[in-house]
């Protein structure tokens, strides 16, 4: 496993970024460490934890997945997908809101499940499932607002000055949505073992996260049409994360979960995505070729 994490910290640095990534046999316990205990800044990941208390608010006959919610705009938290980009009302049941959420990162709808479920509701998940350095403070909409705010009159075009971007809350885990990558396999393997809830709301989980849309990050590690990909991304300026579960066509299941950090403020970096890529398909090697030794 030394020859791995060294491979995978050499693979970072080559695409310019500073990174932390925990990798884990969901099956065997088996698991690799190059900074799993990391505090880091969730972004869009944490869609994940809520997507889990959703579930479970479900599971104990809080709330019907099926309820429809009118979503107007003006009232819609910003983003660039999903209901967060449409011009006119849309009414869409919670779990087609969630598809969004994960599908395509949409922040409108998942501001509107977070104020179905709650805050609190999302910490007492991730407590209840041992996820000790992972909590939510705010919503997504709350979240852009202090993008916005601490970028100052210049709105976006000053995220492209490194010192502005360093004094972003929203990239300090201090101050915003956080947790660390081995917490986050934790929960994926939680999910991915029906531990998280009942067996039917796992697969409802699985199958959302199989369809995210965006290959250009952990998928791009596993380009094969018989290795199954399932994740949820996350960025904001200068940070691109990723957690996922690969699954094999010979039942080996990996829950892998990669954040990191560059120094560019440029949006478009492609290096940057595709080593989330690159070094999960090195973790998940490494897991393989051991298990595949003790055999």
């Amino acid at each position: 496993m030394t020859d791995a994490v060294a491979r995978i910290h050499a693979a970072l640095a080559d695409a310019g970024v500073t990174g932390w990534l925990h990798a884990l046999d969901i099956d065997s316990g088996e698991q690799l460490d190059a900074g799993a205990d990391q505090p880091v800044c969730t972004a869009s990941v944490h869609k994940l934890c809520l997507l889990v208390a959703l579930h479970e608010r479900a599971a104990r006959g809080e709330l019907d997945l099926t309820e429809q919610v009118e979503t107007v705009p003006g009232e819609r938290t910003a983003g660039p997908t999903g209901v967060a980009a449409m011009l006119d009302a849309a009414r869409l049941s919670l779990r087609d809101l969630a598809y969004l959420m994960m599908a395509v990162s949409d922040n409108a709808a998942a501001d509107v499940l977070l104020r179905r479920v709650g805050l609190d509701a999302v910490n007492a998940t991730t407590a209840r499932l041992g996820l000790t350095r992972t909590l939510a403070v705010h919503s997504f909409g709350e979240m852009l607002a202090t993008v916005k705010e601490d970028a100052g009159p210049d709105g976006a075009r000053a995220l492209a000055d490194p010192r502005v971007v360093s004094r972003l809350r929203a990239l300090d885990p201090a101050r915003s949505n956080r947790s660390t990558p081995r917490d986050m396999t934790r929960l994926l393997g939680a999910v991915w073992r029906d531990e998280a809830g009942l067996p039917e709301h796992g697969a409802a989980m699985r199958r959302i996260m199989g369809l995210q849309v965006w290959p250009h990050r952990l998928a791009s590690g596993f380009p094969f049409d018989d290795v199954h990909v399932a994740g949820k991304t996350g960025s904001l300026p200068t940070l691109r994360n990723e957690v996922g579960v690969v699954e094999y066509p010979d039942g080996g299941r990996y829950a892998v979960a990669v954040f990191t950090r560059t120094a560019h403020t440029a949006a478009t970096l492609p290096a940057a995505d595709a080593v989330i890529g690159t070094a999960a398909r090195i973790a998940v090697d490494a897991l393989r070729a051991k298990a595949f030794r003790a055999r």
